[in-house]
């Protein structure tokens, strides 16, 4: 989450951190350098936490914003699935969809049920969406036109 949040729905945030091992380690080789009893010697560079450049995805649902585990299950699954199919269009980097406030308990009183799935899909659609557009600058390709309506006079309509 230190990388910034870059996009935002009433109930989720999208956060994002490129991941650039060579760059942050070149950038300041003091603080990347390990210490603490159990460090590598001087001689020997810090390891990289991710050594794989790639979209990475993760979920952070609190118990506090989803109290049942069935809830938090449900949520988590809707993120991961709605987090692959914008996988292409995101950019390499570690990706968390947080959780910021509960869906209310009155209006989707089933912790399961197809009300709150479509709820949690449809907003994580407009975050993805969001940081999609935001990550490939807001140039994006504008709704087709609908096809014109042609009056048709009606001594030309056969019955």
């Amino acid at each position: 989450m230190a990388g910034g949040t870059v996009s935002r729905t009433a109930h989720f945030a999208l956060h994002r951190l490129v991941l650039d091992a060579a760059g942050s380690a070149a950038a300041n080789p003091a603080s990347a350098a390990p210490t603490g009893p159990g460090s590598l010697p001087p001689t020997q560079g810090p390891q990289a936490l991710f050594v794989v450049p790639d979209v990475w995805l993760g979920a952070m649902v609190p118990k506090r914003w989803a109290r049942r585990a069935v809830t938090r299950n449900t949520i988590k699954r809707q993120i991961y699935t709605v987090g692959a199919a914008f996988e292409a269009r995101l950019p390499q980097a570690a990706h968390v969809v947080r959780l910021r406030t509960a869906f209310d308990r009155k209006q989707f009183v089933s912790a399961t049920s197809d009300h709150l799935k479509q709820a949690v899909r449809a907003e994580l659609l407009q975050l993805f969406g969001h940081a999609t557009r935001r990550a490939a600058g807001g140039a994006v390709a504008p709704a087709p036109a609908p096809a014109p309506q042609v009056a048709v006079p009606a001594h030309e309509v056969t019955p």
